[in-house]
């Protein structure tokens, strides 16, 4: 019983972590410039390849730590 409520826990508490990659995925030019808009005095032309690469690594790591908590279920109930 107690290893359920650790899952359950861990799950909750990565329910925004999957938030902020699936924002990326979807709005990757916002998330490159989260934080640091105050820098540019005008809008800064991101390149296709920097948008390229977050929404793929943002895709690597929803599947990835899908992957990694549903290993993690189902070893806890193999014992």
């Amino acid at each position: 019983m107690l290893k359920m409520l650790e899952i359950i826990v861990l799950i909750f508490l990565t329910i925004p972590l999957y938030a902020v990659l699936i924002w990326s995925y979807f709005y990757p030019q916002e998330s490159l410039l989260w934080g640091k808009r105050w820098m540019y005095k005008e809008e800064p032309k991101i390149s296709d390849g920097a948008i390229r690469y977050i929404k793929v690594a943002s895709l690597i790591s929803v599947i990835g730590l899908t992957l990694v908590f549903i290993i993690l279920i189902l070893t806890q109930f193999r014992r």
